[in-house]
């Protein structure tokens, strides 16, 4: 996915507070939890409940909920397509990370 600077500015300035609800609602809608969402950002981020809380409650940027996460160590190993792009294939680190919230995978957690 080749994108311009004034995108990549955008995914950065993008708060993780407005795009969570839809975080929310996508997973609800296939049958899963909130808490099940949360396991997953917990295992990408490393966030804990608190800090999850704290940076909606503070209205982070994905750049800033990406610049205090530590990122799993697998999780270039997601893969997939969001929007028709290949998220292995995004050549933005941010926007990567940003899309790899897209792609939670709940079929076997201890893959995580």
């Amino acid at each position: 996915m080749t994108t311009t600077d004034t995108h990549n500015q955008r995914i950065a300035k993008l708060t993780f507070a407005s795009v969570y609800p839809h975080y929310v609602a996508k997973v609800e809608k296939r049958g899963r939890t909130k808490a099940e969402l949360h396991e997953v950002i917990s295992w990408l981020t490393g966030f804990d409940e608190s800090q999850l809380n704290l940076l909606i409650n503070e209205k982070a940027t994905f750049g800033t909920f990406f610049q205090q996460a530590t990122l799993h160590q697998n999780a270039s190993l997601i893969t997939g397509l969001i929007c028709g792009y290949r998220v292995e294939e995004i050549e933005n680190p941010l926007t990567q990370k940003v899309r790899y919230l897209d792609k939670p995978k709940f079929r076997n957690r201890k893959s995580f």
